[in-house]
C-alpha cells in the first residue's frame, strides 16, 4: 500500500484543550495509521511551545492563538509560515469544518495543488449574523474542497447548506477504537461511591448539551445521574442543583481516562441531552455504545440519533423535553431485559459502522480516489 501524507487543519487540539471533535480527529489519525497514511495536525494554542509535538497519532505543529472571537481562533504570520511548510510536505489537505482562519489560510498554503477534503463537522448555529458574514468564505472553501464528509446520513440530509454540495458530499463517521477493560480495583472504588446504577454524562459543559433539562428531569427519576466533565457552563449548573436542591446529580468534573473507562462500565445508561445542532455527532455516545450501555439522546437531526436507534441502542426523545427526559430514564432503570437487550444493540452498532477498521477503510479509499484524479 503507497505512503501518503495527510495535513489536519483544526482550530484547537490536545494537550491543550480536550473535546468530541478533537478526540474525532485523534481517532481518525490513529485509524488509518495503520493504512500506510502519515498524519498531521495544525492548530493554535494560547501556549504553543513546543511549537511541534509527536504524538501516538502523528505530528502536531502549532501556532501561537492571538484572539478567538465566536469560537474562532485567529492566528497571524507564524501561523502562515508553520501551517505552510507543512502543507508543503502534505498530499491532501483536511479542513475540519467550520474554523475560518483555515478557510483563510488555504490559498496562501495549497501551493502544490493538493487536493483539498473538507470533514464538515457542524453547521453555524449559535452565530448567526457572523455566519452570514462569513458565508462568502465558506462557499470559497467548499468550491475548493474535492470532497466534502459528514459524519451521518442524518447531518447530511438536515443541513440546508449541504444541499447545494450533493454531487461531492460523502458520508463517513466518527469512529473510536477499543479500550482496554479497567482495573477491578478501581471499578470497585467507584461502586463503592456511586453504586452500580446510576446514569452517565460526560462531556464538556456547554449550552447545547442540555443539561438545564437534565436536571429538571432528575427530579422525577431516583436513580443517581452523574455528570463527568467541565465547561464554561459548569459554575452556573452547580449552583443550580444546590439552589434547587436537587440530590441525586453528582457532579465529579474532569477524570483520568481509566477513571472515565470504568464508570461507562459501571453506569445503567448514558444519557445524552443535547437539544441544538450545535450537537453534530456526540463522541460519548460512541464511548457508551462500545461499554455496551443502553443510550438516551434527543431527536435533533444530527448524528445523536444516528448512532443511537430507538428501540435497537436505546432511547431518543424529544429536545428540550425533561418529562420525556426522566421517562427515559426511568424505563430504563425498571428494565433490567431492556437494557441488556439494548446495551448489545448499541455494542453491534459500533462495531458495525463506528469502529477504526470501518472507519480507516473508508477514508484511505476516499484518500486513493482523491489523488487518483
Amino acid at each position: 500500500m503507497k505512503k501518503l501524507r495527510v495535513l489536519h487543519l483544526y482550530r484547537t487540539y490536545f494537550p491543550e484543550t480536550q473535546g468530541g471533535l478533537q478526540e474525532s480527529i485523534r481517532q481518525l489519525c490513529l485509524a488509518t495509521q495503520p493504512l500506510a497514511v502519515e498524519n498531521t495536525v495544525f492548530a493554535l494554542a494560547r501556549q504553543p511551545e513546543p511549537a511541534v509535538m509527536e504524538l501516538p497519532e502523528g505530528r502536531l505543529i502549532r501556532a501561537k492563538s492571538w484572539l478567538e472571537v465566536a469560537s474562532c481562533d485567529l492566528g497571524a504570520w507564524t501561523a502562515l509560515r508553520r501551517c505552510r511548510a507543512a502543507a508543503d510536505e502534505c498530499d491532501i489537505i483536511q479542513i475540519h469544518y467550520p474554523w475560518p482562519f483555515a478557510d483563510m489560510l488555504l490559498p496562501f498554503i495549497r501551493r502544490r495543488n493538493q487536493p483539498v477534503l473538507v470533514t464538515y463537522v457542524s453547521d453555524i448555529v449559535r452565530q448567526k449574523g457572523l455566519g452570514m458574514l462569513y458565508s462568502p468564505l465558506r462557499r470559497y472553501l467548499l468550491s475548493k474542497a474535492m470532497h466534502v464528509v459528514a459524519s451521518s446520513p442524518n447531518y447530511a440530509e438536515s443541513s440546508e447548506i449541504l444541499q447545494d454540495y450533493q454531487d461531492k458530499l460523502k458520508c463517513i463517521p466518527h469512529c473510536l477504537g477499543p479500550v482496554s477493560p479497567p482495573a477491578e480495583s478501581l471499578c470497585a472504588q467507584w461502586a463503592a461511591q456511586l453504586g452500580r446504577n446510576f446514569f452517565l454524562f460526560v462531556g464538556v459543559l456547554r449550552y447545547y448539551k442540555g443539561l438545564d433539562f437534565l436536571l429538571t428531569a432528575a427530579r422525577q427519576v431516583s436513580a443517581p445521574i452523574v455528570i463527568v466533565g467541565d465547561g464554561p457552563e459548569g459554575e452556573r449548573l452547580r449552583h443550580e442543583v444546590a439552589a434547587r436542591g436537587i440530590s441525586n446529580v453528582h457532579f465529579l468534573g474532569a477524570v483520568s481516562d481509566a477513571d472515565k473507562h470504568a464508570l461507562f462500565t459501571l453506569c445503567r445508561g448514558v444519557v445524552f441531552p443535547s437539544h441544538l445542532r450545535s450537537e453534530a455527532f456526540g463522541m460519548t455516545l460512541l464511548e457508551g455504545a462500545q461499554a455496551a450501555k443502553p443510550l438516551i439522546c434527543c431527536e435533533i437531526g444530527t448524528g445523536t440519533s444516528w448512532i443511537n436507534r430507538h428501540g435497537e441502542t436505546g432511547l431518543v426523545v424529544p429536545p428540550s423535553d425533561p418529562d420525556a427526559l426522566a421517562q427515559a430514564m426511568n424505563t430504563l432503570a425498571d428494565d433490567d431485559a431492556l437494557c441488556q437487550r439494548l446495551g448489545h444493540g448499541a455494542r453491534a452498532r459500533w462495531e458495525q459502522f463506528f469502529t477504526p477498521q470501518v472507519v480507516g477503510n473508508a477514508y484511505r479509499q476516499l484518500y486513493d480516489e482523491m489523488l487518483s484524479h
